[in-house]
């Protein structure tokens, strides 16, 4: 599973609002949500979050090993 809560926390130690981000980055509210909930985004959006807060993927997501799988 694929995890947002990097994310969440750059834009919190950044004190970013989410409706700033939308602005700088043309995203959908739609998208916005999914990252909220950890669900598919396209790496085109990865992309756009990245260059708005000057970071790599890996300061936005990370990876959480499904337990059924182990």
């Amino acid at each position: 599973m694929i995890s947002y809560k990097p994310f969440q926390k750059l834009l919190i130690d950044r004190d970013i609002k989410k409706q700033d981000l939308l602005k700088m980055t043309g995203i959908s509210s739609a998208t916005m949500a999914k990252l909220n909930t950890n669900e598919y985004v396209s790496l085109e959006v990865i992309d756009k979050l990245c260059t708005a807060l000057g970071c790599q993927p890996g300061n936005l997501l990370e990876h959480i090993a499904d337990s059924k799988l182990s």
